[in-house]
């Protein structure tokens, strides 16, 4: 099947993007969320004149869309500068993890000493809204859990810590939404969770950097299983 065939048949199900004052940004998210459901595999190839027309744009935007994504880490470049969907290494995935646990530890403690009742009883009500998962949405259900992690980050006070947590973060959002698809580890991330949460209403820094390194830590484990469950997979079907 042409490219061009395949490109279009995965982006018929969720649309065009929308008209708002960034297609560009528009662009980028839509194709972030098919890479996040695999859609689009790893590795696979992104010619932009095709993925313009799958999504019915122009080819300005969507070069700037493409760029947009190469900065998150999701679309990396051949050496003749072709674009195709990032496959990092699991050393690499955990690399940014370790970085991305230090990050959130110190956001934690910063939150028990800065954050207002207020931004705490917020990250409190977007846990609850995690635990409320939205069937058969695994794009929502996995922004409300980055939600989360966003408000503990926010509640820290500190505009540099907020910045470089969000690069971090885009580089990481393919490996984590692969961590919080694996139904065997739900359990265990709703009572990191809670424990998370409890450190923080009770403003305690040791315990709610602890146990943000932890769940961090817990990530590393569930996404090494999902890369092989899904390296299993790939096997038996080309076996």
């Amino acid at each position: 099947m042409p490219v061009i065939e395949e490109i279009k048949q995965a982006f018929s199900k969720v649309g065009g993007v929308t008209r708002s004052l960034s297609l560009a940004e528009d662009a980028a998210q839509k194709i972030r969320e098919m890479i996040l459901l695999e859609r689009l595999s790893p590795g696979t190839a992104l010619p932009e004149r095709d993925l313009a027309e799958a999504l019915g744009v122009s080819r300005t935007p969507m070069r700037e869309a493409i760029k947009l994504l190469a900065n998150d880490g999701l679309i990396q470049y051949t050496a003749s500068r072709r674009p195709f969907v990032a496959d990092p290494s699991l050393d690499e995935i955990c690399d940014y993890l370790r970085v991305q646990g230090a990050l959130e530890a110190l956001a934690g403690e910063l939150a028990c000493t800065y954050a207002t009742d207020a931004q705490l009883l917020e990250i409190d009500m977007r846990n609850r809204m995690v635990v409320e998962r939205a069937d058969g949405d695994k794009v929502m259900s996995f922004n409300r859990d980055m939600d989360f992690h966003d408000a503990i980050v926010f509640a820290s006070g500190n505009a540099a810590l907020t910045e470089t947590h969000g690069r971090y973060n885009a580089r990481l959002w393919r490996a984590r939404f692969m961590s919080s698809q694996r139904i065997v580890s739900r359990k265990s991330t709703r009572k990191e969770h809670a424990s998370i949460v409890k450190a923080l209403l009770t403003r305690d820094k040791f315990a709610v950097s602890e146990h943000l390194k932890q769940h961090l830590k817990t990530a590393e484990t569930n996404i090494a299983a999902a890369m092989c469950e899904q390296a299993s997979i790939t096997r038996a079907i080309d076996s």
